[in-house]
């Protein structure tokens, strides 16, 4: 296929008017596998397609950016820093938003590739066209600008790269342009922030991680909504709660738990406020979270009680994610009748609630009773025990042939065994009847004597 590709560049570099030309180079690029491109644009003029995006034909742009799309998804991200540097550069200035995409992720893949990050930023130009794309208007280049300089800061040549480029003023520079850039550079702030301790370091020593702190509790809530959704990003790193946590800013977030109750604009960002602990729970301990901040169970219930639909769905999921481990459960009992007229409602709400509520419930719920082995619990032990024949059942060999039965057999004895509470529950005698059977593994066949009588049919 690549003599066919190379005849078609030749016959675009010689047309005055290339589309049709073009389309037939489309079809025949994306006809052939990736595999059999790499062959082709070995020898391929791409700067011929590279020259043909200068221009105001929206349709000529359209099938050039495909076809360059394909083409460069065949080259490594190696080739793309030593060959292609300069038209991916002239890329980050075209005014139509589809090249600007287009380079961007090529920059991208560069940018996650350490030889390649060396190759292409052994200036700063390109890493300021790039924070120039930040403050596009049109999302779709802001987005692929930031992924471009997150994926930069995940090697070292690229998380110096940034900082030498000054990276942290000129994000000052752009964030003054408008409240939807200044969210978009808070975000990569907290990208780069999250890959290490070193690169929040760096974040660290400039004003936009303090800026972003403050924005917690100003004056504007939707910016304070989005800042609490942005520090809830950074604490998914254990460095990064290690920082909020020196800062003070899970006793912030708990006091403005308190304060939005006389808010009337709470609904607004005590969501984000209940996620955050709620995620807190996860990565680190729901016992230690919940005790040290009680008034995030406390309004988590509330919520769950009141049936608001802007605040429950939240406190549901919540309170899902809490009880979907067993010390998240633990936690939940510990708070006695408070728990039980929750999940009261939640299960009353289940079934006469909405719809949408009705499943949130169910998935709640669905959390909340899930345990990866009852068989553990002393009181499911207990429940086995006083159901007549159960044990008995268990034990037998002769029930339940199949491979998957006597798999599941095995793994609930198992389960019985792990407890400290099972000799007393079961008794000596069981006990070590379930001892043997585990010993004697899941497949054991009792064996059979027979004995030949001399004379005998």
């Amino acid at each position: 296929m690549a003599a066919p590709i190379q005849s078609l560049l030749n016959e675009i570099c010689a047309s005055e008017d290339p589309i049709e030309e073009l389309k037939t180079l489309r079809t025949a690029v994306f006809s052939t596998p990736v595999s059999g491109l790499r062959q082709a644009v070995s020898g391929a003029r791409l700067e011929i397609i590279f020259g043909l995006l200068n221009t105001n034909d929206k349709e000529q742009i359209e099938v050039c950016v495909e076809i360059l799309s394909r083409f460069l998804q065949a080259l490594e991200p190696i080739q793309l820093a030593q060959n292609y540097k300069t038209a991916l550069q002239s890329g980050l200035s075209h005014p139509d938003d589809s090249v600007k995409v287009l380079t961007l992720t090529q920059i991208g893949r560069v940018a996650a590739h350490a030889d390649g990050v060396t190759q292409m930023l052994n200036s700063t130009e390109i890493l300021c066209d790039v924070i120039q794309c930040i403050s596009v208007e049109r999302i779709a280049v802001a987005k692929e600008a930031i992924a471009a300089l997150s994926k930069l800061s995940n090697t070292k040549a690229g998380l110096d790269a940034l900082f030498r480029s000054d990276l942290l003023n000129k994000l000052k520079d752009v964030m003054l342009t408008n409240d939807i850039i200044r969210y978009r550079v808070y975000e990569l702030i907290v990208e780069v922030s999250s890959v290490s301790p070193v690169s929040l370091g760096y974040c660290a020593n400039s004003s936009l991680i303090s800026q972003l702190l403050e924005e917690l509790t100003g004056d504007d809530i939707l910016v304070r909504a989005t800042a609490i959704e942005m520090v809830t990003s950074l604490a998914q790193s254990q460095h990064g709660r290690q920082y909020l946590a020196q800062q003070g800013i899970m006793d912030k977030i708990s006091n403005m738990i308190i304060a939005a109750e006389s808010d009337a604009f709470s609904s607004l960002y005590l969501p984000g406020l209940v996620k955050f602990f709620g995620s807190l729970a996860i990565v680190d301990s729901p016992q230690q979270v919940c005790e040290k901040y009680p008034v995030f169970l406390e309004v988590v219930f509330s919520m769950a009680m009141n049936l608001d639909p802007t605040l429950t769905p939240v406190a549901l999921d919540t309170l899902g994610v809490l009880g979907g481990t067993v010390e998240g459960k633990q936690v939940l009992h510990k708070t006695g009748e408070k728990f039980t007229s929750v999940l009261k409602r939640i299960s009353k709400a289940a079934s006469d609630g909405a719809t949408e509520l009705r499943v949130r419930c169910l998935e709640a719920l669905a959390q909340l009773l899930t345990l990866p082995a009852i068989g553990c619990q002393p009181w499911g032990q207990q429940l086995m025990m006083d159901t007549p024949g159960f044990l008995e059942w268990v034990m037998d060999r002769s029930v339940g042939t199949g491979k998957e039965a006597k798999d599941c057999k095995f793994e609930l004895v198992g389960a019985l065994l792990s407890s400290s509470s099972a000799q007393e529950i079961f008794g000596a005698h069981n006990y070590l009847k379930l001892k043997t059977y585990l010993n004697e593994g899941p497949y054991y066949i009792n064996a059979v004597s027979s004995v030949t009588t001399e004379g005998a049919d």
